[in-house]
């Protein structure tokens, strides 16, 4: 069996949490606080050699194939014995027989161990208070959407991201216009004038993120974005402690392409925005070359909803740092061609009083 970890509340022994209000471990029970920091001593846990035990499947003699055992595993939660199977990416849970918060330690050590961590600064009922104002105001929501909804799934999830650092030296050109435009009684003149633009210089990017979990759609995870990257602090496994927690499963290498677009669609951004007072720009060259690059690995705090909707799944996120929250609603198809039929009328109604205006006017 794999270890499990948990934080015992020094007061009354029950099972302390992370709490993001707080920023300190607190005990649900008794309510005792105290600093994260005096847990530290328990993260040597991930040093240690866990083993992982063959799982078989009892009924009619089956047994899981290699590519499911390697997938699955089994910790013994150690509040109550009972057996938590989960997958190889994660990395801190509930037990479902008492709810017990863990850390499955191991998941985390060695290579796949982070460097740093961002603490969840917001709680449960704040992803749930952003829900309301994501549908507020919306007048194509469903109604019943709003009245009937409830919430399938929320959940706290510490998301892998690689931080990718690196030097940029760029130079590109841009072939830009001005054109003036000037009249006479007779004649109405353009000149346009062609210019060549270079633009030369150095950047330093520090702790570009990258998603590095494939449960987590990537469009998705750059939606909620910025993350704060000053407030991350060095990792412990107590911030994990009532939250869930992956481990990534692309690996850094897999992960630069990636890093290296953002980092050139941003070096090319930087430079197109001292290009002004041109009527046109476009690229003509471009070169960018990066440099020092190193990557570290870190735990970003991501509020995970989930609802349906007439048999259609709906996820929202919501960042756990900064409350930024993104998702898509569906749309009232009745109301939607109610919608479209007054805007249809007011125009319609709008063009013949300018046609007889103009008719009015003799103009046409």
């Amino acid at each position: 069996m794999q270890t499990v970890l948990d934080y015992k509340c020094p007061a009354c022994g029950g099972k302390a949490e992370f709490d993001s209000g707080l920023q300190l471990m607190k005990c649900p029970f008794c309510d005792t606080t105290f600093n994260v920091e005096d847990l530290q001593h328990l993260d040597q846990v991930l040093e240690q050699e866990t083993e992982q035990e063959e799982l078989q499947w009892d009924s009619n003699g089956q047994v899981w194939d290699e590519a499911e055992a390697a997938q699955m595993q089994v910790f013994v939660c150690n509040s109550c014995g009972g057996e938590l199977v989960t997958d190889s990416n994660t990395a801190a849970t509930h037990c479902p027989y008492c709810d017990n918060p863990v850390v499955l330690a191991g998941r985390l050590s060695g290579d796949l161990k982070p460097d740093l961590v961002i603490p969840f600064k917001l709680d449960k009922e704040a992803a749930k208070e952003a829900l309301r104002k994501h549908c507020s105001g919306k007048k194509l929501l469903p109604k019943l959407f709003r009245s009937e909804n409830r919430l399938e799934e929320i959940k706290g999830v510490y998301v892998p991201f690689w931080l990718f650092d690196a030097d940029v030296d760029a130079s590109i050109r841009y072939k830009a216009t001005k054109v003036r435009t000037w009249s006479d009684s007779n004649y109405i003149y353009t000149e346009t004038r062609h210019f060549s633009v270079i633009r030369e210089g150095k950047i330093g990017f520090d702790r570009v993120p990258v998603d590095g979990s494939t449960q987590m759609p990537d469009d998705m995870m750059e939606s909620i974005e910025p993350f704060d990257a000053s407030q991350a602090v060095d990792f412990q496994t107590a911030y994990l402690s009532g939250y869930l927690a992956d481990r990534y499963d692309v690996t850094a290498e897999k992960s630069v392409e990636r890093a290296n677009q953002r980092i050139k669609q941003s070096t090319e951004d930087c430079f197109r925005n001292t290009v002004t007072s041109y009527s046109s720009v476009t690229t003509e060259h471009s070169n960018i070359q990066t440099e020092n690059g190193k990557a570290k690995y870190a735990l970003y705090p991501v509020w995970m909803l989930t609802t349906n909707w007439n048999g259609k799944k709906y996820t929202f996120a919501m960042n756990g740092q900064t409350g930024k929250f993104i998702g898509d609603l569906p749309m009232d198809k009745a109301a939607y061609w109610k919608w479209w039929g007054i805007w249809t009328a007011i125009l319609s109604a709008g063009s013949a009083l300018v046609m007889l205006v103009l008719k009015s006017m003799g103009i046409i």
